[in-house]
C-alpha cells in the first residue's frame, strides 16, 4: 500500500523535485548549524572572494562524516529525505483531497521533524537544539542520564516520520469515502 501511494505522488516530477530540495535544506540546515556563526562571520568579512564564500557552505557539508556520530550522521539524513517525502505527500494529499484531510497524519508528520530536529547535532555539541533550548532552563544535565545522550530524540523523529508517512499513504491509496 505504501508502495502504490509513493508511486502514485512520486510519479510526478513536480513532487520528487520537491522532496529532493526540501529534502537538501533540511539536510544542509542540520549540518551548517553548528558553524553558523563560521558561515555568518566569514559571508560578512570584505577581505575574503565571492568563491571563497560559496566554497565554505559547500566544504561544510563535508563534516557529516567527520562532526558527527555514525548515529547521529544516520538519522540527520533519514530525518531530512524523510521530511522531503512527507512534505511532498502530505501536499500531494492536501492538493487532491483539502476539504477532507484528517489532522492525525499531518500532526504526526510535524510532530516528527520537531522530535528530530531536537535530536540533531554532532558529536561535538549533541543535541544541539535541545541543549541549547533546555539549558534556559537547566535541564541539559538530564541529557547526560540518557543512553544515547539525546539521540533518543533524533530516532523519535524518524520513527514518527515514517508513521506519518505511512498515515498520509493510507490516506492517499485509500481516502475516505462513504459505502453506498
Amino acid at each position: 500500500m505504501i508502495f502504490q501511494a509513493l508511486q502514485k505522488v512520486f510519479r510526478k516530477p513536480l513532487y520528487t523535485l520537491l522532496a529532493l530540495i526540501v529534502s537538501a535544506v533540511v539536510f544542509a540546515f542540520a549540518v551548517w548549524f553548528p558553524n553558523i556563526s563560521l558561515i555568518v562571520e566569514v559571508m560578512g568579512h570584505p577581505g575574503i572572494s565571492f568563491s571563497q564564500k560559496l566554497d565554505l557552505p559547500i566544504s561544510l557539508l563535508g563534516s557529516i562524516a567527520t562532526n558527527f556520530t555514525l548515529l547521529s550522521a544516520s538519522y540527520t539524513i533519514a530525518i531530512a529525505l524523510l521530511f522531503g517525502v512527507n512534505l511532498a505527500m502530505t501536499i500531494y494529499f492536501l492538493r487532491r483531497k483539502i476539504s477532507e484531510v484528517r489532522q492525525s497524519g499531518v500532526a504526526t508528520g510535524f510532530i516528527g521533524l520537531a522530535s528530530g530536529v531536537l535530536g540533531m547535532g554532532c558529536a561535538a555539541c549533541g543535541s544541539l537544539l535541545l541543549t541549547s533550548g533546555l539549558s534556559l532552563i537547566g535541564a541539559s544535565g538530564i541529557l547526560a542520564f540518557l543512553p544515547l545522550a539525546g539521540g533518543e530524540f533524533g530516532i523519535l523523529g524518524v520513527i514518527l516520520l515514517v508513521v506519518s508517512i505511512y498515515l498520509i499513504a493510507k490516506q492517499i491509496k485509500n481516502p475516505a469515502i462513504c459505502k453506498i
